[in-house]
């Protein structure tokens, strides 16, 4: 079964601007998928992941393209790299628009012979698991909290109480979760163990497979909390400098994002480290063994969680609609905190993010550090879409 993807239009733009396409994002996310749908019957298919394609590719890149000429999708086309050139030349010499769409999993690999190759001429998709948009059927915008794109929105979405809200975040985002009847547990497990023993293996210089997978279990347990590389390297046994070249892998696959803290001049006391949250909480709660729903809505990372699957789907609502997230945290030296500040055409919307159906006034009372002020949001378990305060709404978690 297709899930429509909320991103189908951007690719159909980009795909009339630029002779190369490239959809990056985590393997399994549906990137493959996606583009064979668009594609119509003259558009051929190759993967590099067949080792006899991809040594083709390596060795004689100009009789590769003779093979596969396009219009053509390359899958995976990190494993050869030796292509781009060859891409290139190309483009140069046709003009034509939309020739190649290329896919990537290891971004971290892919973006730096993508921007030295082809610079100016490929348009940049980054595709993530299933928003809720995607999932319920729904139009899909980037977030803001203003109360006019808010009270527009609220019809079009599902309601979710609590436990059906924590069976979406303990299944996770990944498309075949939702397309088909597929065990959870051992869908995750051989994710984990296809991220492990290919791309690690294959694209970077981690020897030790399993000090990885303790080291992205470490981090899983840190989701929705600041980083500090000297903390996750005393959990792992590793040093420092490894932990932030590792956590480095796991942002550019896609795995986690890293959130920067917001400042200025008139914010002088600011903490400087990054928020870290996982982008597929199923993943997340697969690699912390929670059992089920029921435990992990009832388990000391419930609030976490909520934090980090909220952050996933604002995030994704701009990915989706081929933005750059805008998105910053805020957190000073007093302990003064705002969960996610999106700065946008100047402006600062700050948002809290609280397991609470009924939050008290109190919960935005440190948006007044932002100035001017400006309309914000608590995103609660709310049942309804309310007004807090004159400058805050209480969204439920279900409407984002």
């Amino acid at each position: 079964m297709y899930i429509e993807r909320a991103v189908e239009p951007v690719i159909k733009r980009l795909t009339g601007m630029f002779g190369v396409l490239l959809v990056t994002g985590p393997r399994q996310v549906g990137k493959t998928t996606l583009l064979q749908k668009l594609s119509g019957p003259e558009r051929k298919y190759v993967t590099l992941d067949d080792p006899d394609v991809r040594l083709l590719a390596k060795t004689d890149p100009s009789l590769f393209l003779q093979r596969f000429s396009p219009p053509v999708i390359i899958d995976e086309i990190q494993y050869a790299p030796e292509l781009l050139p060859y891409i290139k030349m190309h483009i140069d010499t046709t003009r034509r628009r939309g020739e190649f769409w290329l896919t990537g999993s290891q971004t971290f690999h892919t973006m730096k012979d993508v921007n030295e190759s082809l610079a100016g001429r490929v348009g940049i998709v980054s595709l993530l698991g299933l928003s809720a948009s995607e999932i319920n059927g729904t139009p899909s915008e980037p977030f803001l909290p203003l109360p006019e794109k808010l009270l527009a929105r609220l019809p079009q979405q599902t309601r979710l109480g609590l436990d059906a809200l924590y069976a979406r975040i303990f299944r996770g985002s990944m498309p075949a979760l939702y397309a088909y009847e597929i065990d959870r547990e051992a869908y995750y497990r051989a994710y984990v163990n296809t991220y492990l023993q290919r791309d690690l293996r294959d694209l970077t210089q981690v020897a030790d497979e399993m000090s990885f997978f303790n080291f992205m279990t470490v981090v899983a347990a840190r989701t929705a909390r600041p980083v500090v590389y000297e903390e996750i390297a005393k959990d792992c046994g590793i040093s420092a400098p490894t932990a932030k070249k590792w956590l480095s892998i796991l942002v550019s696959s896609g795995i986690v994002a890293l959130v920067q803290p917001y400042h200025n001049n008139m914010l002088k006391r600011v903490i400087k480290s990054p928020m870290l949250h996982f982008l597929d909480t199923g993943l997340c709660a697969y690699l912390l063994k929670w059992a089920s729903p029921e435990t992990l809505e009832r388990g000391a990372m419930s609030g976490a969680f909520f934090e980090s699957y909220v952050f996933a789907e604002i995030y994704k609502s701009y990915l989706n609609a081929g933005k750059e997230p805008p998105l910053y945290y805020y957190r000073d030296k007093d302990q003064k905190e705002i969960d996610l500040i999106i700065y946008q055409d100047g402006t600062l919307y700050p948002i809290e993010i609280k397991k609470s159906a009924s939050p008290g006034r109190d919960a935005s009372k440190h948006f007044r550090l932002l100035q001017p002020l400006t309309p914000g949001a608590i995103v609660c378990m709310a049942h309804d879409l309310l007004p807090l305060d004159k400058n805050a709404w209480l969204v439920p978690a279900w409407m984002i």
